[in-house]
């Protein structure tokens, strides 16, 4: 495992892993921890920050062409002497002790201080004690982004929830609407076709008395204008003439036991009557007729036959029966 995943595993963030093992030459993990620990609460510049630094140190020192490196300053305390052994970057600035160039940088960049100068007192590393504390301040931390992760986890599952309880109700609402639409419209639908049968029925209804009336009319003797005779006293015993009808009176006993009654020619057919039948109550199913005095079941090719022939003149009672198998 590399020294970037170690540290990462351990709770330090990647960019300050990578910064601490890149200001310690990456000379392994107790080392980087060692300067994560001290500088804790400091931040890391960015990458883009530490090329511009490196750029400007870089160029820092060729300024006056092949010239040696400037001596320090020996402003302050902890300077180092003529002689002496340079162990650390003082910041002339703010008093701190700096390992290296890389920590000069670090600390430029976030402070924007820009005197330094070299010092010969060596900057310990971090004692047992100060390791412990350090740690117990990152593990108190690491507990407490835990913490605030595991709360704000819990607040997005909360909110993750509601919104699917909401999207169910409207799913259920938009469900229960489109419902309710497709209910209406087989409704109106049935209704239409409901008023459109009805109509069928009146035209036929309508066409049945047209025709009706038209072949009454047709079928109506004229009547020549006939002056008036002298009358005859016919001799007793002797009987008249029997009478000449144009229509008949029909009375139809339905099955239900209700009544239909109708005028019919006397030239029309049976058929007329059961056609007359069927228009008034809507009936499809076969059905037959006959007469009860005298008993009489009609037949198919009595249907043919006009009502005068058979006997149904002046008035008659039809019953409506079930048809023969």
């Amino acid at each position: 495992m590399s020294y970037v995943q170690t540290l990462v595993d351990m709770g330090f963030r990647r960019e300050r892993v990578e910064f601490a093992l890149q200001v310690t030459g990456s000379e392994g993990v107790e080392p980087a921890m060692e300067w994560l620990l001290a500088h804790l609460d400091e931040e890391v510049p960015s990458a883009g920050e530490r090329r511009v630094a490196g750029a400007g140190a870089g160029a820092a020192p060729s300024a006056s062409g092949s010239q040696e490196d400037p001596a320090p300053s020996s402003s302050g305390g902890g300077g180092a002497g003529p002689g002496a052994v340079v162990k650390s970057v003082k910041c002339d600035d703010c008093g701190k002790v700096l390992k290296d160039h890389l920590e000069v940088e670090y600390h430029a960049a976030k402070t924007g201080h820009s005197n330094f100068s070299e010092s010969a007192v060596e900057k310990k590393p971090l004692s047992d004690e100060e390791k412990a504390a350090q740690m117990a301040v990152i593990a108190e931390k690491l507990k407490q982004k835990r913490v605030e992760r595991e709360e704000r986890e819990k607040v997005d599952a909360l909110e993750h929830e509601r919104n699917r309880i909401r999207q169910g109700k409207e799913m259920a609402e938009a469900k229960r609407r489109t419902e309710e639409t497709e209910m209406k419209k087989i409704v109106d639908e049935r209704r239409r076709e409901k008023e459109e049968d009805k109509e069928a029925r009146d035209r036929v209804r309508a066409q049945i008395e047209d025709d009706k009336a038209a072949r009454r009319a047709r079928e109506a003797p004229q009547m020549p204008s006939k002056e008036p005779a002298p009358s005859v006293s016919s001799p007793s015993g002797v009987k008249s003439s029997p009478r000449d009808y144009t229509e008949t009176r029909i009375q139809v006993r339905l099955q239900d036991g209700s009544t239909l009654t109708e005028t019919f020619g006397v030239k029309e057919p049976l058929s007329a009557v059961r056609v007359f039948i069927q228009a008034k109550t809507g009936i499809e199913t076969p059905f037959a007729l006959m007469t009860t005095f005298p008993r009489k079941l009609y037949a198919e090719e009595d249907y043919g036959q006009p009502l005068e022939v058979l006997g149904l003149v002046p008035t008659a009672v039809i019953t409506m029966t079930k048809a023969a198998a």
